[in-house]
């Protein structure tokens, strides 16, 4: 893979890479295959995908929040191992938030563990990189998650604006 990086909508044909780019990132929570097949399907609208020579090798997958619709959420952002330390994750959100923004959105949000230090300083860079405010609180326990948690570390609910277009 030596082609540069092509940012575009996904389609279902992208569902199965997508899965396997948030599989081998061994950080996130892994949804099945079929929900990123919906997700591709449904939230094309919100979400990007990066390509290389035709090879899906990164992604940022979102909504639109029905509650408040100058709001959209990141779900997931993974990059491939071939990937990462090239700046694509921030390229990934930057293409995203100039599609949402076209369409009304003025805040970004995302949930991250208190240890994935990764991405707090991706959506950290972003918020420098669009001179606004991220703000950070606690949105869910480990109580709150099945079985007690079993396990999974809080979510912390980060929210970033208001952006505007540039």
């Amino acid at each position: 893979m030596s082609g540069k990086h092509l940012i575009e909508s996904p389609t279902k044909a992208d569902g199965a890479a997508l899965w396997r780019i948030a599989r081998d990132s061994q950080k996130l929570d892994l949804n099945t295959p079929y929900a990123y097949l919906l997700w591709c399907r449904d939230f094309a609208e919100s979400s990007v995908v990066a390509k290389v020579d035709g090879e899906a090798v990164g992604f940022v997958i979102a909504y639109r929040r029905p509650s408040e619709p100058a709001a959209a959420l990141v779900w997931q952002v993974a990059v491939d191992a071939s990937q990462r330390g090239k700046g694509l994750a921030g390229q990934l959100l930057d293409a995203l938030f100039t599609r949402l923004s076209a369409d009304g959105v003025r805040y970004l949000e995302t949930t991250i563990t208190p240890d994935n230090e990764a991405s707090i300083r991706l959506f950290s860079s972003f918020a420098k990189r669009w001179n606004v405010a991220l703000e950070s609180r606690r949105l869910f326990e480990s109580a709150d998650f099945p079985d007690g948690g079993g396990g999974h570390e809080p979510e912390d609910l980060y929210r970033i604006g208001p952006l505007l277009r540039n």
